[in-house]
């Protein structure tokens, strides 16, 4: 590959949990040595993590590459490599190029400054020239929205406020490699919306992209390949749509319509899924379900301390990653609730007359609007629907697309008068024409 800006050669990052925990202090050793032994107390033994193994790719100029893989898949740690953040623990990575990034929300601000500092000291870093940064400073006030707030300082603002500024920083200063994390989808929808746009500009400006997200549907529309990380290492590297569909097909290929976490699986997070399943209206799990019956998906999770403005909810989509819709439990108005600690569950209602034949996938996710996503979990269930009255999910009478709602209509003959007003309206629509 000609002009490359990005190459990973075995890259490799093992962190380590557990790691023995000695009596430090002075006290302690003291009673440890009277008892006749000094050693190590509360021993446990430490447990290696390859969060990356081997994982080498080029990417060239201009490029922009999606990121995707299940959760743990070692999609952040990468971007964390590449923005210098952290180091490999061997391999090696080349990045040509200013980089900037949107790792978590406002990298690289200080707290103590005003946005408008804020924004010189991160042009700066990036190493770009007082000169530049005014020249782009207004645009950048004028996208985060922060106008009225721009000389307060950083730690005051809403988590909203502080997101938006820390985007239109990294996208404006225009770096020559953008680093796009997750983040993005702790904003509301008209700012994702605005983000997903400004990133389609910075890539037809010829500046290189990389965006991790669980958004495949905004992965196929931005990025012509993509990168599939598993299991800390490169699945496969190629164009975004046969990709996206490979991963789709391996994260549904044993899907069901009921999913329970592994006992004990994240009992120290602070949100854990528990279990997801689709039931029919005696509350069996269903694989399959009729279009013209109501079922339900039930979301069960655990929430370890008490968490103010949380939501649970799902994505829908099909097989090819087409979203179809989502939902929340604090619908219609989407702001989260205080909820928590235990064990809950939300429950959905499906209504019949709604869906088409066919497989539907569930990504399901909790978070706090604006704040930060507790967790998410893709195409974690799957389900089929099954045109009433058909064998097979046939579509007997001949509807297309992903819905097939039951609308009211009326069927009635048109007076005497209404004809006579659509006669007169064509001939005027014919004079017209002859005049022109």
């Amino acid at each position: 590959m000609t002009d490359v800006v990005i190459r990973a050669e075995n890259l490799s990052k093992l962190y380590r949990i557990g790691e023995l925990q000695l009596r430090t202090t002075l006290r302690e050793s003291i009673v440890a040595a009277a008892r006749g032994a000094l050693r190590p107390s509360a021993r446990r033994p430490a447990e290696t993590v390859w969060a990356l193994k081997d994982v080498s790719f080029e990417i060239g100029r201009g490029e922009v590459v999606g990121i995707i893989g299940r959760n743990g898949a070692g999609k952040s740690t990468l971007l964390k490599v590449l923005a210098r953040i952290t180091e490999p623990t061997s391999g090696r990575a080349e990045v040509r190029g200013r980089v900037g990034s949107l790792l978590e929300v406002g990298t690289g601000f200080h707290s103590e400054l005003t946005g408008r500092e804020n924004i010189f000291l991160s042009g700066a870093i990036l190493g770009m020239r007082r000169a530049e940064i005014v020249r782009r400073f207004d645009e950048i006030v004028a996208f985060a929205e922060v106008e009225r707030f721009v000389d307060t300082p950083v730690k005051h603002y809403s988590t909203g406020m502080y997101l938006r500024l820390a985007f239109a920083v990294a996208a404006h200063l225009e770096p020559e490699i953008l680093l796009v994390d997750e983040v993005l989808a702790v904003g509301d929808a008209a700012f994702q919306k605005k983000c997903l746009g400004k990133m389609g500009d910075v890539s037809r400006q010829g500046r290189t992209v990389l965006f991790v997200s669980h958004n495949l549907a905004a992965v196929r529309y931005l990025c012509p390949s993509t990168l599939w990380l598993e299991g800390g290492g490169v699945h496969l590297h190629g164009p975004s749509e046969a990709v996206v569909r490979e991963y789709l097909e391996s994260t549904t290929a044993g899907g069901t319509a009921l999913w329970t976490a592994e006992a004990g699986a994240n009992d120290d997070r602070r949100a854990s899924l528990l279990r997801v399943a689709v039931t029919d209206e005696g509350g069996r799990v269903a694989e399959m379900v009729g279009s013209d019956r109501p079922f339900f998906v039930e979301i069960d999770y655990r929430l370890a301390d008490r968490v103010e403005g949380v939501r649970v909810g799902y994505r829908l989509q099909t097989p090819d990653g087409l979203v179809v819709f989502t939902s929340a439990d604090t619908d219609p108005d989407g702001w989260g609730t205080d909820r928590g600690p235990g064990v809950l569950r939300s429950r959905c209602v499906f209504p019949g007359k709604l869906l088409n034949g066919g497989r539907y996938l569930l990504s399901v996710g909790c978070d706090v609007p604006m704040r930060e996503i507790l967790f998410f979990h893709e195409a974690v269930a799957a389900f089929n629907v099954q045109v009433s009255g058909s064998a097979g999910g046939a579509i007997p009478d001949g509807r297309l697309g992903l819905l097939r709602p039951s609308l009211d209509w009326s069927v009635a003959p048109v007076a005497d008068t209404d004809r006579g007003s659509h006669a007169r309206a064509g001939e005027l629509e014919g004079d017209d024409a002859a005049r022109r």
